[in-house]
């Protein structure tokens, strides 16, 4: 068991209504997207690793659609930094050399300072897509407004600027196991 000095932010069950509402939302936008085709519309997954593994995990088998994923990593807080360090492509990066005529969707743990997003949006842009959306979990505001001048097309939950941990975000990689989401307190 984890000793750790939290306090919950959003618990699991909130999490998954809202992840299922997202869902929803998703496989609703992409269908009315593709309704003068008669072919079922196709999703092209995009995490950014580690932090958005356990969301990918549970948002993927709320939506209904044939869809693969492609892995990139992006790190931009290493270690115990507890503020962004700059967003820098990792070793990890699945994506194909040709993303044409792919719908897209981009998903990231949390949006603060916007560079990890700004970065995959680029990174995947430049494969040609035939759309491009981005999803997070998580995104910060600072004295009632967004800190990141990006804006998620779908955003699960707006926080406070605190640390957190749990539902797959990480204190020097730790804590990601936590069901809740969490203010890591004194770490």
């Amino acid at each position: 068991m984890i000793k750790t000095t939290t306090k919950t932010l959003i618990d699991s069950q909130t999490i998954a209504k809202k992840l299922k509402a997202i869902a929803d939302q998703i496989t609703k936008d992409l269908i009315s997207q593709h309704n003068d085709t008669d072919s079922t519309p196709q999703l092209t997954i995009i995490p950014i690793m580690t932090g958005a593994i356990i969301f990918l995990a549970d948002l993927i088998r709320l939506i209904p659609l044939k869809a693969q994923i492609h892995l990139v990593t992006i790190t931009s807080y290493p270690g115990t930094a507890t503020t962004s360090q700059g967003a820098k492509l990792g070793d990890l990066n699945h994506l194909p050399h040709d993303l044409k005529d792919q719908n897209v969707l981009i998903i990231d743990d949390i949006l603060d300072s916007g560079a990890t997003l700004t970065l995959a949006k680029q990174l995947v842009q430049k494969k040609h897509p035939q759309s491009v959306k981005t999803c997070v979990l998580l995104r910060k505001f600072r004295d009632n407004k967004p800190i990141a001048p990006f804006n998620a097309d779908y955003t699960c939950f707006d926080i406070p600027d605190e640390f957190v941990v749990g539902y797959g975000l990480d204190y020097d990689d730790y804590y990601r196991n936590l069901p809740d989401i969490c203010i890591l307190q004194n770490p």
